[in-house]
Parts: structure tokens; sequence; C-alpha cells
């Protein structure tokens, strides 16, 4: 259970909020001179907001010997009761209390947009079983199991729509702010809920590989704790205690005013220091989490700031990874365009090809339903199809079908052919009747923001470089599309391991952004690996230190940004915070502060370094915002 979960099961912000207002109250009596009781009124802050601290401090002293910014407040807080300075105890327990609830305040709220996805899991499912229907446990459902899913439901698993017509609310998932309409064919992902028409659907991904938990487990692997600068502000908060100890003693033995080291104490402790980088961090994922990355490793935007390039895999990245039909072309008089590919869908419906399933969807999506079913259907493997379609003789497929069945592919058909296959597209060849009729062009085409995000990786400083396995036309085409001057193509696994391997060895840093099984070790090998999260395999996912949720690749650069004003926000956080601990403690030392006031200077600090870390929750370039229309 992490830390956010056990503050919202044990109502600890709510009870840290109450005991807050009532230490400022009664604060604010103490100053004032009013108390109904015998006592000094800022007993009641030591006591709500100063004893935890102190149990804290020695839990941790006894279990783990960790010396960290609340021993020294401990300290602080027992030497001002000592000498009689109640409201200067009061007051460090109040605005170190004060400081905590705004961090944690910061780390809900950053990480709030992920965490929501553990309480939306569906808890049951309507399975179909012969002519009954059974509620059951989503924990129970098979893969193949019919579900139906009504209206309002949260859809139990991931899917493939049977029958019926309906509308997705897929926020949750992709952060898509209208409904999708889905019918039989497409897929759907559990956790998004049914808003109209109730379904049938067939279970393809349960339990630990439905979208939603995949998407949990990514988010209880969000640690900002594992940050390495995290690591170094705690060991200089260790030697901070150390060096506050020694001074404050010095000063007492020297001037002989214990006044003046309890003043030490308090305005040395480093508190703006261990807060500078975490809430920093958290900020600046949960600003992640709502452009739909998700930050898996806590030191992943630190080590992105330092990236010099960017490796693309191609296909599933930089494009859809699937093969639409981009053009049509005839040479027979009596065959348009449109007649040629009614006819081409019509043999390839039956086909379980996927050129031949891609063929039958694109027309469907063109047309609004599907092609008729041919009269006689063959499919001939490795070669294509022959079909009978309204009392014509169908061929689609390639050069070798055509081979066998003696058809002649004239030169020109052909020369035609080569100029989209030298683009690295697809060439199905359409014959009717036995005679060459004309061809279907399938291509994998480019993500709609594909362009304008490599450009404005480039405006960044950050060379962007296409590291693909498929053939090297392909590449160059695509990556003449997109501007990309490096390109490196039929890549191996182990082949994109080297190169990256090689950047990185002539430091050069770089990120790598894949979908595949194949990207893994790359995605393992970057400095940054980054997975398409929708479309990418489990192992991809898994090998990545961010998952991009949606797929939408258009929001990389202010991603890259992000990263780059983090670490300025933490550098600008250490920098003050060291600053004023030392001129603070100059002060103290001469005598210039006393504790009231050093613990208002100091522990103020700590509050302006969390309220700036807080910032980077909605930071995003100005320029950038034109990118969204």
């Amino acid at each position: 259970m992490n830390k956010l979960e056990k503050l919202l099961e044990s109502g600890g912000i709510k009870r840290d909020i109450l005991f807050l207002v009532l230490s400022g109250i009664a604060l604010l009596s103490s100053i004032l001179g009013f108390s109904p009781f015998s006592f000094n009124m800022a007993w009641i802050a030591i006591i709500l907001c100063g004893i935890p601290i102190i149990l804290e401090a020695i839990i941790g002293l006894i279990t783990a010997f960790d010396i960290k910014a609340d021993v020294l407040v401990s300290l602080a807080l027992i030497a001002s009761v000592i000498i009689g300075e109640d409201f200067a105890a009061g007051e460090v327990a109040f605005i170190m209390q004060l400081g905590s609830l705004l961090e944690d305040l910061t780390v809900a709220r950053a990480r709030a947009g992920i965490e929501k996805l553990v309480h939306l899991t569906p808890r049951t499912a309507r399975r179909i079983e012969e002519d009954s229907e059974r509620i059951i446990s989503a924990e129970d459902v098979k893969i193949g199991d019919t579900l139906r899913v009504f209206p309002g439901e949260a859809i139990p698993v991931d899917g493939i729509i049977l029958s019926g017509e309906t509308s997705v609310n897929q926020a949750v998932m992709t952060g898509e702010s209208l409904p999708v309409d889905k019918g039989p064919g497409d897929h759907v992902s559990s956790g998004t809920v049914n808003q109209f028409g109730a379904f049938l659907m067939k279970a393809e991904k349960v339990g630990e590989d439905s979208s939603i938990q995949r998407m949990i487990r990514l988010v209880q692997s969000a640690d900002a704790g594992k940050a390495k600068i995290v690591s170094i502000a705690d060991r200089w908060a260790t030697w901070i205690v150390m060096g506050a100890l020694t001074a404050a003693a010095l000063t007492w033995l020297i001037t002989g005013e214990i006044i003046r080291a309890v003043t030490i104490l308090v305005v040395f402790c480093p508190c703006a220091l261990v807060l500078a980088t975490p809430t920093a961090i958290m900020a600046a994922i949960g600003n992640a989490t709502k452009h739909g990355f998700l930050v898996r490793e806590g030191d992943a935007l630190e080590r992105l700031a330092e990236v010099k390039k960017i490796t693309f895999d191609k296909t599933g990245t930089l494009t859809y990874g699937t093969p639409v039909v981009t053009a049509i072309e005839s040479i027979m008089e009596d065959l348009p365009e449109d007649a040629l590919f009614s006819f081409a869908a019509s043999a390839e419906s039956s086909s379980e090809h996927p050129l031949g399933k891609a063929v039958v969807e694109y027309y469907k999506k063109q047309k609004g339903h599907l092609p008729s079913r041919p009269e006689d259907f063959y499919m001939i493997p490795g070669r294509g199809v022959e079909a009978e379609v309204n009392n014509r003789s169908i061929l689609a497929g390639n050069p070798e079908l055509f081979k066998e069945k003696g058809v002649v592919l004239p030169d020109l058909l052909r020369a035609r052919a080569e100029s989209y296959i030298s683009e690295g597209s697809t060439v199905i060849y359409l014959a009717a009747d036995r005679q060459a009729a004309g061809f279907l062009v399938l291509s994998d085409t480019l993500r709609p923001d594909a362009g304008q995000m490599i450009d404005q990786v480039e405006q960044t400083g950050i060379t962007p470089v296409l590291l693909t396995g498929d053939h090297e036309n392909a590449a160059a085409h695509i990556a003449g599309l997109l501007h990309i001057r490096e390109i490196h193509a039929g890549c191996l696994p182990e082949d994109k391991l080297s190169r990256i391997d090689t950047y990185q060895q002539n430091g050069q840093p770089v990120c790598m952004i894949g979908d595949g099984i194949n990207d893994a070790p790359a995605l393992k090998k970057a400095s940054v690996g980054i997975a398409m999260g929708k479309i990418g395999s489990d192992i991809a996912v898994d090998a990545a230190d961010i998952a991009l949720i949606d797929d939408d690749i258009k929001e990389l650069p202010h991603l890259l940004r992000l990263s780059r004003r983090m670490m300025t926000t933490i550098r600008l956080n250490l920098t003050f915070s060291m600053t004023l601990n030392f001129a603070a403690i100059i002060l103290a030392i001469t005598g210039i502060l006393n504790p009231v006031v050093g613990a208002l200077v100091h522990n103020t600090g700590s509050v302006l370094v969390i309220v700036n870390s807080a910032f980077l929750l909605r930071w995003r370039k100005k320029h950038q915002k034109t990118d969204q229309s």
C-alpha cells in the first residue's frame, strides 16, 4: 500500500488539517496573550503537531538509525521547551506540519490521475451460459467467455464486440472526452464505460492481462523515491544534522548563550533541502500523467532531461502499425477503381490473411457495410486467393499467383506498382476473368501528429533517429516525410541494442520509443525507454521507464520540456534552501535571530519550496498551446 492510499484510508490529511487549524488558533491566542488555561496556548501546537514529529524521529533512530530532518526538528523542539521558548517550539512544530501537509497534498494531487484506476476495476461480469445469463466475479472471467454489457456498466475485461451497437467512454484509458462508437468486430477495454446500447462481447484479455490491470501495475511501480537526486539530498540532510549539532555546541561553549545554540538547531533543519526534490518529481509526474504518460521509474524524468538523441521505432510508433488501402489502380475499362475495389473486397471477405482482412476493413469503413460474400472461394497459401464474385472469376495476390494461373502482368502495370513498392508499400495484384485488371496498394499510415512532433523535438535540441527493422525503402520513405535525417533500417533487436550502446558510450544519452517485443532490449538499454502503452506488447511496457497510455505521440515534446523544467525547479529549490540555511545560521550565531524568528524564516522557506514545486503540476510552455489546435 502506498503513502497516498494510507493517507486516504486513515483520514490522515483531514486529521492533519484539523490539527493545524487548532494549532494555528492556539498560536494566535499565544501571540495575543489570551489563555483561558494555566499553560501557554502554544502547548496545543506542540502536542498536536510536535509529538508526531518526535515519535517519528525516535522510531527512525531505533529501527534503522535513520538520521533525517525530523531528528534535528525534534532536538530544536525539545531544546526550545527546556529554555522556556514555548511559542518557538509550537511555531516550529506548526510550520513543519504545514510543510508536510503541503507535500502530501502535492503528492496526492499529482498521483490522483492514475490512482483512480485502482478504484475503477470492474467487480462483476454478466456471463452468457447456454440459454442463461449469470453474474460472476470479474476475476472469474475466462478467455473466450461471452459476456453481456448493459448501458452504464464498466466493461469487465478486454475483448471484441460480437453483436450490438454502442458508444463507449474511454476517458479512463485514453483521455478522450467524447464517447467512441463501437460495433461488431471492434475492441473494447476493461475499465471503460458502456454509455448507450447493450452488446455481447468475447473475452480476450482477462485478469492481470486486461488493460485496466496493466495500468494499475504501472501506477504501483511509479515511485519518486527512487530518484538518484533524492538519495543525494538525504545524504546531505544527515551531514547537516551532524553539522548543526556541532555548530550549536561550539556556539554555546564560546558565547555561553544557550538561546543562540537553540536558534541554530531551529534554522539548521534541512527540511527545505529534503523536500526540494521529491515534491518536484511527484508534481512533474502528475503533470505527465495528465498528458498521457505513466512514469514507472522515479528518476526517469531526471534522466530524460539529459537526453541528446531520441530513437524511434517506425511501425506502431510513428505509424499506426496496421496496413490500410492507400491506392487503387485499374487498367480495365469496364472495371473502374470503385468497381474493382468492390470485387477485391468480396474476394478477400473469406480470407484469414492479415492483408485480406485489411482490405475488408477498409471497405467497411468506406462503404459503411461489409462486402458481399463470394459464391466460391479458394485460399492459396503464400500466393493469394481465387474467388467467384457476381459470376466473375477474381484473382487477388502476388505475381507468383498470376504466373501459376497463366495470367500475364503487363509491364506498364508492374512499373506503376513498383513506384509504390519502392516506398515500402505492399501491392495486391488483381485479375478478372484471367485478365490483369489492376492492383490495390496497402501501406502503414503515419500518425497525423508525427511530423509536427518531430519538428518540435528538434526545436528542443534533441536529434531524432529512425531505428527500425523495416526494409530500407519503407524506412527512407517515412523518414523523408518526417524530415528525419539519421536512419538505420533492417535492424534486428541486437542491432538496435548495439546502436544505442554506441551512442551512449560516446556521451549521447538516448531515449528509445517503441512498442514491440523486439524493442524491449533497446527500451531497457536506453537511458530512458518509452513504450506505447495502448498497442505495445506487455514485454515492451515492462521494459520501459515510461508508458504512453493512449499512444498520442504529439505530447512527447511537452514531456521533454517538462523534464528539463523539473530539473530547473529542483536546482532552484536546492539553491534557495541551502542559501537560506547558511544566511540564517550566520544570523543565529551572531544573536540577531532568536528561536521564534528563526523558526519562522526557516520553515517559511520550506513552504516556499513546496509551493514552487507545486507549480509544475500545471506547467506547460505557452507556445505549445497552439500545438493542440
